[in-house]
């Protein structure tokens, strides 16, 4: 049985589901734990249906249809760059917050952004749950991951900028350097 959108099957290995559903390995974490760590990981070549069996999980078709899920939140979470600029120039009340680490901020970054500082989660967690809040990443991964990460807290507004500052730099400002 493979889903009819994606076309995921329990006899797939985890390296071809990463290819066509990116989203899978973070939605496998947040859903069951499996995943983020060593103990609880997978190799690219075990298949779903191997992964699922090896962490106790009976219902191989939820395991498919949250992969599907995240895929869709994946879509709907990601903004453009293009996008991004524009409510920048129409002066619109959102935050934009870049995940990067210092060292990458020191290479290039965007006046626009604030540096997410990891070291206070609360004054991000203290942000009205409808808040527009777009993250930013180098090329879009990270961002997303931090995007999900506050979904899974009640936020409901919230955008991961896709592509990242590389987009940015080569779509909207070619000033800005690429790393």
């Amino acid at each position: 049985m493979s889903h009819p959108t994606l076309g995921i099957a329990p006899s797939m290995t985890m390296e071809q589901i990463l290819e066509i559903a990116p989203s899978a390995q973070r939605a496998l974490f947040q859903r069951y734990h499996i995943g983020g760590c060593s103990s609880c990981g997978f190799q690219p070549t075990d298949t779903l249906a191997q992964v699922c069996k090896d962490h106790n999980i009976l219902d191989v078709a939820e395991v498919v249809s949250t992969i599907e899920r995240s895929e869709d939140v994946d879509r709907k979470v990601q903004v453009s760059v293009q996008q991004v600029k524009a409510w920048l120039d129409q002066g619109e009340d959102f935050s934009l917050i870049d995940v990067r680490t210092p060292e990458e901020l020191a290479i290039a970054r965007l006046a626009q952004a604030e540096p997410l500082d990891y070291q206070n989660a609360a004054k991000y967690m203290s942000l009205p749950k409808e808040r527009r809040i777009v993250f930013m990443c180098r090329s879009g991964v990270r961002s997303l991951d931090v995007a999900a990460y506050f979904i899974g807290h009640g936020f409901t507004n919230v955008h991961s900028m896709t592509g990242g500052i590389l987009a940015w730099s080569e779509h909207i400002d070619p000033r800005i350097p690429r790393y």
